[in-house]
């Protein structure tokens, strides 16, 4: 079954995409939630035409994410955590730590756009990836250390 993203779901694409997906995942949850249409070939008309009207729109949003990427990549954030003798974490760190403290230094990301690929349950160095449009993407160092 082919819908029309409405909205961003992670995993399987960015607003006003054509994606194919499963017919009881498309039914039971994309569709009642809101989250995606039926792609028939009016709603890819107007999806067409709405796309044309905005392209000037999605320009200035990628303008924007590439400067906010630029003034992230590279950044070091480092992150105190509550650690036992032998530097293990109790707990770990996540995208919402992540997050609060990128708020502390003035950038509002969404925790979802934030990506760890391992997970940090020890002192030490690691990175992080912000996806800010689906073209661009900032990488982040973080510094874990005892507090």
């Amino acid at each position: 079954m082919q819908v029309i993203l409405k909205e961003d779901v992670i995993n399987l694409g960015y607003k006003d995409d054509v994606v194919t997906v499963k017919d009881g995942y498309g039914r039971n949850f994309l569709i009642p939630t809101g989250k995606a249409v039926i792609a028939s070939e009016s709603a890819r008309k107007v999806l067409a035409e709405n796309l044309k009207q905005r392209a000037h729109k999605l320009a200035k949003i990628k303008t924007d994410a590439e400067e906010l990427a630029a003034k992230l990549n590279g950044l070091t954030l480092t992150m105190g955590a509550k650690t036992s003798a032998t530097g293990t974490i109790f707990g770990s760190v996540n995208n919402i730590q992540v997050a609060e403290e990128l708020a502390k230094k003035g950038f509002e990301i969404d925790r979802k756009t934030i990506v760890i690929k391992d997970s940090i349950k020890e002192v030490g160095t690691y990175k992080a990836i912000v996806k800010l449009h689906r073209e661009v993407s900032a990488e982040l160092t973080l510094e874990v250390v005892s507090e």
